[in-house]
């Protein structure tokens, strides 16, 4: 298989927890050599599970693998000269450094943008914040730590989401993280299309709190031509009608039939021909100044079938679409077609476990075959060969504890052998 797009691409990745791992796992998918900088700690997240009861290991849990697929991990403290000068060894080597540590980490430990970029100018420096980098636009909060559940309240998605407007609510995955990601491996292309042009590399900036508010566009054009506040509607649009959730006998489906000729058309597929010239309902517009009316009309008419029925009815004609959970994922059709759940290997349990696989689809460049998650420190060694190291210097680098210990996937360290 191919190596993907970006293979011979260097990534140093020093991000923990889901943003930035996040980002980095997206270059990852695309081909690029993505190796993991962590703390003798480890990322955090490796201690988080969600564990297999079968894994008598627990190097890493679920939450772990899902996002650090096909990376090399090195262990450097940072802290340490000597872990600087192997940083700034690898920096020469690299395309791109991605970070989400809080405004001023590098710059305390002596590794700033600015030196990292007068070692390799042709670097990509991407900064993950909550708030952003002062470099690019200082914000009162700058110094704030954040979390998704913030940046979804802030950014304004837990203010348009929920039943109503008494109670908002955060959406379930964490698109304060994985929304961030996904802009600043963008951004990371980006700059890298522009050094490849100029041979200029730059400091690339994106904050959790923007790429949140951007994820809500709506809600700031509706404000300025209206002045309107959008508060939470349900499941509901507040510019579209039929675009909503309904009960089904089983469950429940959603349903979007914004157009005029769709309302036409469903009108006609449920038995209702009459409702597409009744003129409460004959535009979009008219239709959504009568949506609880819609609601109800369509609700009586999915309550009393089945999911399967609705389906068999609606499907490939109009805009329908179960509710699926993560056991109906397992099951769905398209999801085995499309790939989209994989399994990966995990150390310590028996057999393969399952992670989401690759939304990007390519027929030239499909990309590495997914490789699970590293163990802590798994490839330091390989790195530091090939950054020049004799044998002799990565074992006192490990004695120093520079290096942490590599583990060997028992759960115990490898012990440390003298070249």
């Amino acid at each position: 298989m191919s190596r993907g797009s970006l293979d011979g691409l260097r990534v140093i990745d020093l991000t923990t927890q889901l943003s930035g791992p996040y980002c980095t796992m997206v270059l990852s998918d695309l081909g690029a050599d993505v190796i993991k900088v962590e703390s003798p700690d480890g990322d955090s997240v490796r201690q988080q599970g969600p564990y297999h009861s079968q894994d008598v290991t627990r190097a890493f849990g679920g939450y772990f693998q899902s996002i650090n697929r096909n990376k090399r991990s090195l262990v450097v403290d940072l802290k340490t000269e000597a872990g600087r000068d192997i940083l700034l060894r690898l920096v020469e080597t690299a395309d791109v450094l991605v970070e989400n540590f809080r405004v001023g980490v590098m710059e305390r430990l002596g590794l700033p943008y600015e030196r990292l970029s007068a070692v390799n100018p042709k670097l990509v420096y991407a900064a993950l914040r909550g708030f952003g980098d002062p470099r690019t636009g200082e914000s009162p909060y700058s110094t704030w730590p954040s979390y998704d559940v913030v940046a979804q309240a802030m950014g304004g998605l837990m203010g348009i989401t929920g039943p109503d407007a008494d109670h908002p609510t955060k959406v379930g995955p964490g698109a304060g993280d994985i929304f961030p990601g996904i802009f600043t491996a963008v951004a990371v292309l980006a700059a890298l299309r522009h050094a490849e042009r100029t041979g200029e590399g730059q400091f690339v900036d994106v904050s959790m709190y923007d790429s949140v508010v951007a994820l809500c566009e709506r809600i700031i054009y509706q404000h300025s031509y209206t002045g309107v506040v959008p508060k939470p509607q349900g499941n509901g649009n507040p510019q579209l009608c039929p675009f909503d959730l309904f009960p089904a006998a089983d469950g429940h489906v959603t349903i979007a039939t914004p157009r005029d000729h769709q309302w036409d058309l469903l009108c006609r597929l449920i038995g209702r021909p009459e409702l597409s010239a009744d003129e409460r309902y004959v535009t979009n517009t008219a239709r959504v100044r009568h949506a609880e009316d819609v609601r109800n009309l369509l609700s009586e008419w999915t309550g009393s079938r089945t999911v399967t029925q609705i389906l068999d009815t609606l499907g490939g004609h109009v805009a329908v679409g179960a509710v699926h959970d993560a056991a109906d994922l397992f099951e769905d059709q398209h999801i085995a077609a499309r790939n989209m759940i994989v399994e990966v290997e995990h150390p310590g349990c028996p057999e393969p476990l399952a992670v989401v696989g690759r939304p990007m689809k390519f027929t030239r460049t499909p990309g590495p075959q997914t490789r699970r998650a590293p163990l802590l420190g798994e490839h330091g060694d390989e790195v530091l060969t090939s950054l020049g190291y004799s044998a002799t210097q990565i074992s006192e680098l490990h004695r120093a504890g520079v290096l942490g210990t590599q583990s060997n996937g028992s759960g115990e360290p490898d012990r440390v052998t003298v070249g």
